[in-house]
């Protein structure tokens, strides 16, 4: 038999299908097509293909055929089907109202696994019989997936305690910026020292760093974090623990190192056992504490509330950006800070947009306490 589409390969596309061959990561069908490619190509008989690759004389004049009519490429990827196949779930497209991953489990298992779907839609009724696989499938193409979880801060519900403490953070959001009464937004975290066992070894051509599993741990520090959103202003501190000791200094740096021409700073701050003025008496001399309190004019957020804390977002920034790294002492964390600057961790403009209250208050109307006359 005469062959109508003989192929013939170039030096560069032969390299490229070896060089698929040996990688190991192509799928399945694309490296028949690639053993079809170079078959043909060495002058092989359909025949003689079809029983070397076990595939079909159909699909090797194919790849035949779009080799030569179309491109090298098209021979390679072969073109969707226009095969239209019977639909057996259907809750896919009313979403996930019929979806029997939304209940609970049945009694012994601790979530939904694709077995126990699929084994819960044929006794629905759903489908005669169903493989695990169409569950996965057809799963898949919905917006909301029923295993998957995510953390969330659940506020608590109207609760008058709550509302007061968010509206007058908010009222303090939208004051102008005042130099002599500068808005410094202030929180804490805890970050683990770690150091490597092993030595990582560096990203090279065609290979990303490594690094091995094993680790050692060399305790805890906290980090301190200052941040002033109408100054463009952010200050972190490297301190061994926290303490009403750590939070007393920060205090006294705040309002003696960092803003010393300011009248009063405004601080925005969690409600944290640590974060008492009282604490300032428990460290300096009461006319020191005194001295350092009339400069400070404190407002908490609510309890459960902390996302109302701009210094949050900027412990957000620092950790996407440093944490990824494994920081074995308190050193390495001032130098990875350039703490000896403080102006050293800085953006392009100062951080605006809040909420007007009527509008948070309207979105968040279930955290107001319904009124009975």
């Amino acid at each position: 038999m005469v062959k109508k589409y003989i192929v013939s390969l170039s030096a560069e596309e032969k390299a490229l299908l070896e060089s698929m061959l040996k990688s190991g990561t192509e799928r399945v069908r694309k490296m028949a097509h690639v053993r079809i490619l170079l078959r043909a190509n060495d002058g092989w008989a359909d025949e003689d293909i079809q029983d070397a690759l076990d595939v079909s004389i159909p699909t090797i004049q194919r790849v035949r055929y779009r080799f030569v009519e179309q491109c090298f490429e098209a021979a390679l990827h072969p073109s969707p089907t226009r095969r239209k196949y019977e639909t057996l779930v259907g809750w896919s497209s009313r979403g996930l109202s019929g979806c029997p991953g939304c209940g609970a489990p049945p009694a012994g298992h601790r979530s939904w696994s694709l077995r126990l779907l699929a084994q819960e839609m044929v006794r629905l009724e759903y489908a005669d019989e169903l493989s695990y696989e169409t569950v996965h499938r057809v799963m898949g193409e919905n917006v909301l997936k029923p295993w998957l979880r995510k953390e969330w801060c659940i506020p608590p519900g109207s609760q008058a305690e709550f509302v007061y403490y968010m509206e007058d953070v908010l009222d303090v959001y939208q004051r102008p910026a005042d130099p002599k009464l500068p808005l410094i937004c202030f929180d804490e975290t805890p970050v683990q020292l770690v150091s490597e066992k092993r030595q990582p070894i560096p990203m090279k051509s065609g290979q990303p760093e490594r690094y091995d599993y094993e680790y050692r741990r060399e305790g805890t520090s906290n980090l301190f974090m200052f941040f002033a959103p109408l100054q463009n202003w952010r200050h972190v501190k490297v301190t061994e623990r926290r303490t009403k000791v750590d939070w007393a200094m920060c205090m006294h740096d705040l309002v003696h190192v960092h803003f010393p021409e300011a009248d009063r700073c405004v601080i925005v701050e969690d409600q944290l056992n640590t974060h008492a003025p009282s604490s300032l008496y428990e460290v300096f001399e009461p006319a020191k504490a005194k001295q350092i309190l009339d400069r400070l004019e404190f407002h908490f957020t609510p309890k459960h509330g902390s996302w109302l804390n701009m210094a949050e977002i900027e412990l957000s920034v620092l950790a996407r950006n440093a944490w990824m790294a494994a920081f074995p002492t308190k050193r390495f964390w001032l130098t990875k800070l350039k703490l000896g600057k403080p102006n050293a961790i800085q953006t392009a403009q100062p951080l605006t947009g809040v909420s007007q209250p009527p509008t948070l208050a309207s979105s968040l109307k279930k955290l107001y306490p319904s009124i009975h006359v």
